[in-house]
């Protein structure tokens, strides 16, 4: 079984990220889904528990929106609160050792501006960095991002458009996870 982490702080008007967890929910893949803005409308993380969950499972999802070249204000929170000393790490911190550590997010803009010539000037893996690191000092196997460009429709992609990507999206990290053994 894999964990699902959750973080989208407007989960109930999402198209792609309901898209995939739906998508999730309904495949051969076992999963548990923590949707932390539901559990903790006031960021009030309960640590214990998520530490529990983690320690669960093999594989960790990380799922969220894209949001300034980052993650969504309380999945920061939750990792700043979860992974902490002597649990993620310090000299009795291997708790996540060998785990899979798999970040995958929506972006509303398209591949092509995140390019050094795009609009963006940086490829999104550059924005990254920052969860390989965790994932390393965390002493956990870090897969490259699944990402799902396109997803806004402000950006002028349809619905159709962007529940087709999700769905496509949520293959890719089913298969994934089953190539991971979950």
């Amino acid at each position: 079984m894999s964990l699902i982490v959750l973080a989208h702080p407007t989960f109930d008007k999402s198209l792609a990220n309901k898209t995939i967890i739906e998508e999730l929910k309904n495949s051969p893949v076992d999963v548990e889904i923590r949707n932390i803005h539901e559990l903790y409308p006031d960021y009030d993380i309960d640590v214990k528990a998520e530490q529990q969950a983690l320690l669960r499972h093999k594989s960790i999802v990380f799922q969220y929106p894209f949001y300034w070249y980052s993650m969504p204000a309380i999945l920061k929170h939750w990792f700043d609160m979860v992974f902490e000393y002597q649990f993620a790490y310090g000299s009795k911190g291997d708790k996540l050792k060998g785990k899979h550590f798999l970040p995958s997010f929506t972006v509303g803009s398209s591949q092509s501006s995140y390019t050094a010539l795009g609009f963006q000037h940086f490829r999104v893996y550059e924005f990254c960095k920052h969860l390989e690191q965790t994932a390393y000092h965390s002493q956990m196997d870090y897969i490259d991002p699944i990402c799902f460009y396109g997803t806004s429709l402000t950006a002028g992609y349809t619905e159709d458009e962007i529940k087709a990507g999700a769905k496509q999206h949520a293959r890719k990290l089913m298969e994934k996870l089953l190539e991971l053994g979950e």
